[in-house]
């Protein structure tokens, strides 16, 4: 058989086979990864669904344990040593725990404890603290910092012939609510039973695969609750992930357990640090797709049976042209020497080589070098800039490499691509846009009217040729080439660029001069900004040069340092700005600006230093003031400024400041709790904390969210309750005490906070004791 038949029945068989082999894999794993995944995407919402329930029980019941410690009755509580003959007061603080029952799950236990008279009332009665079987566990709840805390564990259930232990969630709620603290009144204790939140769960949850850990690993509650031995290499698993990432709530894993495959999936509450896990068998679900497996094994073979016919009768057919031209080239081969090593077997070999020998020609030379003109000419140009040229050889050469030759003026143009900042580009991008631009010049000016465009240390350059004699007509020709260049590179690369042209040059030894005068035209982006296009006659005649006002300069630059002390960034932004209006010259040929503004940035730096911060947390990049004296535009200096300088110091001083305005703040609170019934002023506590009062009210008005003179009414009208429900004062007593030497006054404050008088309150507390 022919070697090329050979090659085209196999490639033709190996076309056909692959695809059948290949989707019944695909088939296979596609159908098996889409049953996990569904299994496994289900089993992860009906995890979500079994967090929401657990977790609003658990709310339901904190709530309720909220509103029962806030209660006006078991506030009073606190500070009374209550005993069995205190009938009344029993009565009504059972009846409140009793409603605790009102929830969602079943409360098996509540207790309400006074830790400083040390009682403790339950659902059945008032006992002795020390009488509780859990008192030393109860102190132990005291003594952790957080206010309100979820418990697990197991307590003994049943009479004492009888002792059960039984899994129990315990809520402990302090009284009063302060943040971290371990010496409050007293705790709210209820407990539940964790059988209790799992058959309420049992409609919505039937498998027995899932279950709850809490925060030390430990099962709580789940159908599978039971059976910790298998699940302990699972539990390990996921509280191993769980520790290297902290951050990453929901998980799933695969793992081996007990000789199969198990897909692990896990939700981290951060709630109370529970964790809900399902197991699922990964044998279990692919059983399904095995049987696909079994219907794609048949389907593929019977498609590689049809393959192997269609490819033998197809294989021939394609194959008669291409014996066809292996008779051709032996005819040509009679006519051609052919080396030796010429393999007369193999068709395609034999006729490649009978083509190549009679390809080579003249027209395949002349091809040859037309892709060397490109570069020639760029090098005729790059010598015309450089002054290495006559105008008598420039004419000889121009003909030979195809440039004008004919012209009225000629105008160099210098292009310049503006900040980078805010694009989809990066600095190191620049030179490569550079050359985008070049090749955009190339294309949308006609060769007729301009030199091959170059690049030239960091510019894009181009002579163009005007046939125009008034200069005026000149002019406009050159504007309008440059803003044909201009229009593409902002259509094609989103990119703005900035063009300076020279003053148009009948001699083309003048090129140099002119090149230099564009380059002139555009240095005035420094203060006209970026995006423009810039003839060197409009900027010529501005030989004159605007003397900084030295004290204005002054003013501004105090200015600058008062907001960046103060970290107000708008009134930086805008000052900055104003600052640069007043330094920048409106001609671009004034360089002083650069050491002005390293002058600035100096006296900036020395904000931080003052106050003893480092520098290294502004200017984390070693280059990026050298980067400062290269910046060529009004924008790229503010962005510099913004980004570099200002944002940084602006966060570090918030920083810094916001750890002295806390404890200030922290402090006057903490003074005016201890000395709301004497005579308090800001002033006072200003000359006490060695402050200006304006600056202590506007620290206290930011961190509390209320003037001074607000909080401390705010206080002392709770105290003033507090008086109202404890003592047997009178009113003009009480408001004598905290300071208010008008009752009037006393009483319309009262009013104001509490719509109702202290007369009335004081009634409305007594009318609801002897109810």
């Amino acid at each position: 058989m022919s070697k090329y038949l050979l090659r085209l029945l196999s490639f033709s068989l190996l076309i056909g086979v692959l695809p059948a082999v290949l989707v019944g894999i695909l088939s296979y794993s596609i159908a098996s990864g889409d049953i996990v995944d569904k299994v496994k995407e289900g089993n992860m919402h009906l995890l979500a669904q079994t967090q929401l329930s657990v977790e609003q029980m658990l709310k339901s019941v904190e709530k309720s344990a909220t509103q029962f410690a806030n209660s006006s009755i078991v506030e009073a509580s606190m500070d009374e040593s209550y005993t069995v003959t205190d009938f009344e007061q029993i009565r009504k603080l059972s009846v409140e725990l009793y409603n605790l029952q009102s929830s969602d799950v079943v409360i098996t236990e509540a207790y309400l404890i006074n830790l400083q008279h040390k009682w403790a009332l339950d659902l059945n009665g008032l006992k002795s603290l020390d009488s509780l079987n859990h008192a030393s566990e109860f102190l132990d709840y005291a003594k952790v910092t957080r206010s309100i805390q979820w418990y697990t564990g197991s307590v003994i259930a049943g009479g004492d012939d009888m002792a059960v232990p039984k899994e129990t969630i315990s809520l402990v709620h302090k009284i009063p609510i302060l943040p971290q603290t371990d010496k409050p009144q007293g705790l709210v204790v209820i407990r539940i039973a964790a059988s209790d939140i799992w058959e309420a769960l049992s409609s919505s949850n039937p498998s027995d695969r899932y279950y709850i850990l809490d925060h030390t690993g430990t099962k709580i509650v789940g159908a599978a609750a039971g059976e910790s031995g298998g699940y302990d290499e699972i539990n390990a698993a996921v509280a191993k992930r769980l520790e290297s990432e902290p951050e990453e709530r929901l998980g799933l894993f695969s793992m081996q357990t007990g000789g199969e495959e198990e897909a692990v999936i896990y939700r981290s509450s951060g709630y109370n640090g529970w964790t809900y896990v399902s197991v699922v068998s990964i044998g279990e679900l692919t059983k399904e797709s095995r049987k696909i497996a079994k219907l794609t094994m048949i389907v593929c073979a019977s498609v590689l049976l049809i393959v192997l016919a269609v490819a033998l009768f197809g294989s021939r057919r394609m194959y008669r042209p291409i014996q066809r031209l292996q008779d051709i080239a032996r005819g040509l081969g009679r006519n051609v020497q052919m080396h030796p090593s010429t393999p007369r077997n193999d068709e395609l070999e034999f006729i490649k080589v009978s083509l190549q020998s009679l390809a080579f020609s003249r027209d395949q030379v002349e091809q040859q070098l037309l892709g060397h003109l490109g570069h020639l000419k760029e090098f005729f140009v790059l010598k015309l800039f450089t002054d290495q040229i006559s105008e008598n050889d420039f004419f000889y050469r121009s003909a030979l490499n195809g440039l004008p030759t004919g012209w009225a003026y000629l105008g160099v143009f210098a292009l310049q691509i503006d900040n980078l900042q805010d694009t989809r580009y990066e600095e190191e991008d620049r030179e490569l846009l550079l050359y985008a631009v070049n090749n955009i010049a190339e294309e949308v000016l006609p060769p007729s009217s301009r030199f091959t465009p170059i690049i030239l240390n960091q510019t894009q350059v181009t002579i163009v040729v005007a046939d125009k004699t008034d200069p005026a007509e000149v002019k406009r020709v050159l504007y309008e080439a440059a803003e044909r260049i201009k229009r593409n590179a902002w259509e094609y690369l989103h990119l703005q660029v900035s063009i300076g042209i020279s003053k148009p040059y009948r001699m083309l030894t003048d090129t140099v001069k002119a090149y230099g005068e564009s380059l002139s035209a555009l240095k005035t982006r420094i203060s006209l900004g970026p995006d423009i296009i810039v003839h060197y006659e409009d900027v010529e005649n501005n030989h004159g040069v605007d003397h900084y006002e030295h004290s204005h300069l002054k003013v501004l630059e105090e200015r600058l340092v008062y907001s960046l002390r103060e970290m107000q960034p708008n009134n930086v932004s805008e000052i900055f700005r104003q600052y640069l209006d007043a330094l920048l010259p409106k001609d671009g040929y004034l360089h002083e600006h650069q050491l002005l503004l390293m002058q600035l940035v100096s006296r900036l730096l020395y904000i931080l230093q003052d106050q003893g911060i480092s520098l290294k947390k502004v200017l984390q990049d070693e280059g990026a003031v050298k980067r400062l004296m290269y910046l060529q535009t009004r924008d790229e200096i503010v962005h510099w400024f913004e980004s570099v300088l200002f944002a940084p110091m602006i966060q570090v001083l918030s920083e810094k400041s916001e750890t002295t305005y806390i404890k200030i703040a922290d402090r006057i609170v903490r003074m005016i709790q201890e000395k709301y019934d004497q005579e308090i002023s800001l002033e006072s506590y200003a000359q006490e904390l060695n402050y200006h009062p304006v600056y202590l009210s506007r620290v206290f008005k930011r961190e509390i969210g209320m003037t001074f003179s607000d909080y401390l009414s705010e206080y002392r009208m709770r105290m003033a309750k507090v008086m109202l429900e404890t003592t047997d004062k009178k009113i003009s007593e009480i408001g004598e005490q905290l300071q208010y030497k008008n009752i009037s006054a006393f009483i319309r404050t009262f009013r104001k906070l509490y719509d109702m008088t202290p007369g009335q309150y004081r009634e409305k507390i007594m009318k609801g004791s002897t109810e």
